[in-house]
Parts: C-alpha cells; sequence; structure tokens
C-alpha cells in the first residue's frame, strides 16, 4: 500500500454527539471459522448502533451453520444464505444495497474490526458532512493472539478528494486493506457498486470513484481495523504471475480515470501509469538481485523479470526516459562490479537481462 501525502489538512478530533447506525456487510465464504470472530468484533463496537448482515455465498465448510447460529444469539445480526455461489462481487453488491445504516462497512469474514473503530470513524463523518470516506491504519497479522491495536486518535486529515486521487495517482498504489474503510451511504448509493471486471481492486477502484464526489478523510494514530494475511486469502488468489497485481492497480486507475470529471484527468492518468511502471522495474531489479545473493540465477526469475519489464514499457512506454530507471542502472553496474570470480560467468548472463531491460536508456 500507498502511503499518504502530508498535503491534507489536520483538525483534531471530535466526540460524537449523536448515535448513528453504522451497517456492518460481512460476506463470507469458507471461512466459518474466522466468522465468530468477525462478527463479535462488530457487535461490540460502543457509542453505535450497529446492524450486522452476514451473506454466506454457498459455502460448504459449515459457515452456513455458524452464522444461523450468530443470528440466534443477537437481533442485530441478519443472515442471507445464498443457494448457489455468486462470487465475491455479486455479494458485495447485494449487501450494500441490503442496509439503511447511516454509513456502511465491508467486513471480510477473515478480517477484524479495531475496538473503538465505527465510534472513531463515525465522530468523523458527523463531523465533517463533506467527507465520503473515512479510514485508518490497519493492524495486519497472520497467527493468534493478535498484536494489541492501538485506541488513541492523534487528530483527523481531511484531503479535497481530487488532491487524494492525485496522491494515488503519484504513488501508483492502493492506500487501504479495506476493513478499516467506513462509507457515507449516501455516497456509496450515489457512486453505484463494485465493478466485477475489477475482482483484485473493486474497493481501490471504488475509493477512488468515492473521491470524485466527495472530501477523503483519515484518523491519525489509532488503529482501526484488523487485516488477517493467511494462506487461503481469498486476494491471493487473483494475483496470479508477477504482473497480475501492477495491472490490476493500473485497471483501477483507468476505469475512474477515463471517464471521471476529475481536472487534468488524463495528466494524473498518465502519472498513474509511471508510478505503476516504476514499481514494475523495482520488483523485477528485487528478483535478480535475490537470484544473484541465493547463488542461483533460474528460469522463472528470468521470465518474472522479462514479464515485468515487458509490462512496463507497455504501460509506460516513456518508461526508458524515468530517472528512477536510471538510478536503478546505475545500482545494477555498482552490484555487477563486485562480483567475485567464481559468480562472474553468472554475473553476465544477469548482465545481460538487465542490458535487455535498459535497453534505449542513453
Amino acid at each position: 500500500m500507498g502511503g499518504d501525502s502530508v498535503s491534507g489538512r489536520h483538525v483534531p478530533a471530535q466526540p460524537l454527539t449523536r448515535q448513528p447506525t453504522v451497517s456492518v456487510v460481512i460476506p463470507c465464504y469458507n471461512y466459518g471459522r474466522f466468522l465468530v470472530s468477525a462478527t463479535e468484533s462488530v457487535i461490540s463496537q460502543n457509542e453505535v448502533d450497529v446492524e450486522v448482515l452476514i451473506i454466506d455465498d454457498c459455502s460448504n465448510d459449515g459457515s452456513r451453520l455458524v452464522a444461523e447460529g450468530l443470528a440466534e444469539l443477537d437481533s442485530r445480526i441478519r443472515i442471507v444464505l445464498h443457494e448457489r455461489n455468486l462470487g465475491h462481487i455479486a455479494t458485495f453488491n447485494e449487501g450494500i444495497k441490503a442496509v439503511e445504516g447511516d454509513y456502511l462497512v465491508l467486513l471480510s469474514a477473515d478480517d477484524l474490526l479495531a475496538p473503538g473503530s465505527l465510534a472513531r470513524a463515525a465522530a468523523f463523518l458527523e463531523a465533517h458532512p463533506s467527507v465520503g470516506f473515512v479510514y485508518g491504519a490497519p493492524v495486519v497479522f497472520q497467527t493468534e493472539p493478535r498484536p494489541t491495536a492501538r485506541e488513541t486518535v492523534d487528530g483527523w486529515t481531511i484531503w479535497h478528494g481530487w488532491d487524494w486521487i492525485a496522491e494515488r495517482c503519484r504513488l501508483g498504489a492502493n492506500v487501504a486493506c479495506s476493513p478499516e474503510v467506513v462509507m457515507r451511504t449516501s455516497v456509496q448509493r450515489e457512486i453505484g457498486g463494485y465493478l466485477g471486471e475489477l475482482p483484485h481492486t473493486a474497493d481501490m477502484e471504488m475509493w477512488l470513484r468515492a473521491a470524485t464526489v466527495a472530501d477523503v478523510g483519515r484518523i491519525e494514530g489509532a488503529h482501526q481495523a484488523f487485516y488477517r494475511k493467511h494462506g487461503e486469502s481469498m486476494s491471493d488468489s487473483f494475483c496470479v504471475g508477477p504482473t497480475a497485481d501492477l495491472r490490476a492497480r493500473h485497471d483501477a486507475f483507468g476505469s475512474v480515470l477515463a471517464s471521471s470529471t476529475v481536472p487534468e484527468a488524463g495528466r494524473l492518468y498518465r502519472q498513474a501509469c509511471r508510478a505503476v511502471a516504476i514499481s514494475a522495474l523495482k520488483e523485477a531489479f528485487d528478483i535478480l538481485r535475490q537470484a544473484h545473493y541465493g547463488n542461483s540465477i533460474s528460469s522463472s526469475a528470468c521470465k518474472a523479470s522479462d514479464e515485468l519489464e515487458s509490462f512496463a514499457l507497455e504501460t509506460f512506454p516513456e518508461a526508458r526516459s524515468v530517472p528512477k530507471w536510471r538510478h536503478l542502472r546505475d545500482r545494477w553496474t555498482w552490484w555487477f562490479q563486485g562480483l567475485q570470480s567464481p559468480l562472474i560467468r553468472r554475473g553476465y548472463r544477469i548482465r545481460a537481462l538487465l542490458d535487455r531491460c535498459m535497453q534505449g536508456d542513453e
């Protein structure tokens, strides 16, 4: 994920003055073992009224029974049980159409909300009606017990939506995992649902689209959610190959900027392409460097580097003139100068590949 610019407007945090309703949609497919924890992280939230909608997308691991058990224990929990698998995008869109709270969260069943996160986000949205969605830092974890979330708020930052989009284009990357984002429901209704043609970056595209019609807010200091990394993560299934994530990011920018009213959308799109191309080149360099230090140049490393180089030129044909690419070439030159004789032949082979990557950069 990319970082945030300091160009936003910093304002002091304020307390809630009423108790709004936050709707939390929990789509679930074969995540029954996580579902109880995810749901408990919602119904334990304070200072807001919560409604929970669990949608089981025809799981075959017993998730349905878990969802039914949770609904029996708490009247704030509703469930929808699919008789056939519809896929995550259709399930997401079904959920956001079915809830009516003031604010909306899409929480994957393998993630959790941090304590107090909904009150912090709701306070921000209540105090600043121009803000369409709020996010904060997630705690990324893999195993239990989870790390402790920080609950102290250092302040709020507000960006004009166009400025926030410009910063995303400068960095060429997403800025949130997903569970830490709280959307104003009226803005969600205005911009519509998730796009099925972007299965990996539908959330990123959604937030960029929201920023075309509203301002964006970030809660500083406090953690807003727990994002679980595990071997069966759904997001990983869409990232097959070295360029999959990069292509998905490029397509999200293209989808929003091609038809948006954002000022200088064409220039911003070109900037996003440039940033994504640089990321591809950096990944190509890292692959080759790791292969070198591992004392082996595998065919898979060479293939991956070639794919990344081709993608960079496809995405941003002017990439050969990018200063950062020239800087990487200088780093590669230094790297080869330091090779010892037992590795020199292999080093020449690596250098040949890098020369192909840098062809024409003179």
